[in-house]
């Protein structure tokens, strides 16, 4: 055998055994958690888990929030006691990796991201992180982002005791004026400010805490030289214009909402 065949057998071996290992901490460390996420994610995700934890992002996982195709979002706690909102990409959804290439492929940022599924995977929870980052500095409610490894996400969990915020679509809205003119306010923001197409906004995305709109699910947000922003921003904003009307809220055309949000630039 080679020394170059050797070393590699070697390191396989070695990352053999640290696999093993990390699965018998997790197992010691967070049993019912561990036997949770065992059933769903494969070890790659577990030692990606394991190492937040590990790098004391993660104190606690309590529970799953939200059960998707694509993610699942769990309830998770800070050293400093605070809750998280911790989202974990599932890396076997092929029609979740055909959706999302649109919003990559065309996206300067990603134009060198290989094809492959874990690739894909790890590049969109990259790119929601950085959107959340950007939206977030832009003065836009978005959650707070805090990690990304691989495929999970750390944020912070909008609700209170695991239980997440309403949604635009199931809240009870007091005063949907107020809440219609924020909202425009906050794509208007992305635009000028972080640059960026939400790209999805509609009633599903916002949730409505203390009486406020929170954006969530940015991770198909576009820079405003993706060639399709525009497209995205108009069906963004007509969105909200058709749900606010059924609510009896008067909005602003969206011609005249463009035209402002992009300076007349299109």
């Amino acid at each position: 055998m080679s020394i170059d065949v050797h070393r590699r057998v070697k390191k396989k071996i070695e990352r053999e055994e640290r696999a093993y290992e990390i699965q018998q901490l997790m197992k010691e460390k967070h049993s019912d958690e561990y036997e949770v996420l065992e059933e769903v994610f494969d070890r790659s995700t577990l030692m990606t888990i394991y190492d937040l934890m590990n790098k004391g992002v993660i104190a606690e996982m309590r529970g799953v929030v939200k059960a998707g195709k694509e993610s699942r979002i769990y309830w998770g706690v800070s050293q400093e006691g605070e809750d998280l909102a911790i989202k974990i990409y599932l890396t076997v959804s092929a029609e979740f990796r055909r959706g999302m290439l649109p919003y990559i492929m065309g996206d300067p940022r990603f134009k060198n991201i290989r094809r492959s599924s874990r690739a894909l995977i790890y590049a969109w929870a990259q790119k929601e992180f950085k959107n959340l980052h950007l939206a977030y500095e832009a003065g836009v409610r978005v959650p707070k982002p805090i990690a990304v490894s691989n495929n999970v996400l750390i944020m912070e969990f909008i609700g209170e005791a695991g239980i997440s915020a309403p949604t635009l679509r199931e809240a009870e809205i007091k005063r949907p004026k107020s809440i219609y003119r924020t909202l425009i306010s906050y794509v208007d923001k992305l635009y000028k400010k972080a640059k960026l197409v939400h790209g999805d906004l509609s009633e599903y995305n916002v949730m409505i805490w203390d009486g406020k709109p929170v954006i969530f699910d940015v991770s198909q947000a576009v820079p405003i030289e993706h060639p399709n922003s525009v497209q995205y921003l108009i069906r963004d904003l007509n969105n909200l214009n058709r749900f606010f009307r059924r609510l009896g809220v008067e909005v602003t055309p969206v011609d005249d909402l463009l035209r402002r949000i992009t300076g007349g630039q299109v």
